[in-house]
């Protein structure tokens, strides 16, 4: 089965029949992105299920790696406190995480930006450690930009001004700034952690302040400089320079390169025309961001 629903009747279902001693919380869907699907569970927990076979590999790496990852990070992330099997309804494995209350930066803004850059800055950081041979991998995050370039130049090709963010952009100016990114010297280090997928909708504000780093199924091993790219979709300004001294100590190679999946971030969300594509807006704000610091460095 390539895909799947995932209505709160199957959930309530998998929650009884696996974990009956939670059975009688309330349970309530919270989200929906590309891969899962999100329920509430109580007032402390939430259901965390795939909703296409793609997604089922991701969650077994979440299952595997958050408990040993999340006592070296100095924000919290859903560490699975349980763990759902497949059954004859539902045919992937699934997660009961912890609930963190707030919103999503995307939505709300922090009360005091550089002290969340700080805080992020340290977390990614502290993520970055050698990872281990039997790691994940991911052929889409941190890997050599020159493995990401195809994608890249393909989606930016598919812009035709057919959603309001795309007009109005210089697609050859683009295309020139990611291929003068592409002459950054390569990651020669070991491989290290990476989130991967660091914007700011997998990033939890609660009462102003950063609280928690979530979604991490695209976790793998690779180049650090990849969770960069928070820098430009997350903050600007004296925040964006506060994160990167914090993360990578101001490296020029690292920053380059982050600033390269920056802009191949900012155009994957932007060639995604689709209405459910919330990080359209995001995706442009982000390809102004690092032409306006390519163009000052240039």
């Amino acid at each position: 089965m390539e895909w799947a629903p995932v209505p709160i009747e199957l959930v309530r279902h998998l929650v009884a029949s696996q974990h009956g001693d939670l059975a009688d919380l309330e349970l309530m869907e919270v989200g929906k992105g590309w891969d899962n699907v999100m329920y509430r569970l109580g007032d402390t927990l939430a259901v965390r299920l795939p909703t296409r076979a793609v997604a089922e590999p991701l969650i077994r790496s979440e299952q595997r790696w958050m408990a040993e990852l999340g006592p070296h990070l100095p924000i919290p992330i859903p560490t699975p406190i349980r763990v759902g099997k497949p059954d004859h309804l539902y045919p992937w494995h699934w997660s009961i995480i912890e609930w963190f209350e707030g919103s999503a930066a995307l939505y709300e803004p922090f009360e005091d930006p550089l002290l969340a850059a700080s805080l992020l800055g340290e977390f990614v950081a502290a993520l970055a450690l050698p990872a281990p041979n039997n790691a994940p991998t991911n052929p889409y995050r941190g890997v050599a930009l020159e493995e990401r370039s195809a994608q890249t130049l393909e989606q930016l090709a598919t812009f035709d001004g057919s959603v309001p963010e795309q007009v109005g952009l210089d697609l050859h100016e683009i295309e020139t700034c990611w291929i003068d990114h592409l002459r950054t010297p390569p990651w020669s280090g070991v491989d290290r952690w990476v989130h991967g997928d660091l914007h700011p909708l997998n990033l939890i504000v609660r009462n102003g302040s950063l609280s928690a780093v979530i979604d991490f199924g695209d976790l793998t091993s690779g180049d650090p400089a990849t969770d960069l790219f928070t820098a430009w979709t997350t903050f600007e300004g004296d925040s964006r320079q506060r994160f990167l001294d914090t993360a990578c100590g101001g490296d020029e190679d690292m920053i380059r390169r982050g600033r390269a999946w920056a802009l191949s971030m900012g155009i994957a969300y932007l060639a995604n025309s689709t209405e459910r594509n919330v990080l359209r807006p995001l995706g442009r704000r982000t390809i102004e961001a690092v032409l306006s610091e390519w163009r000052a460095n240039t």
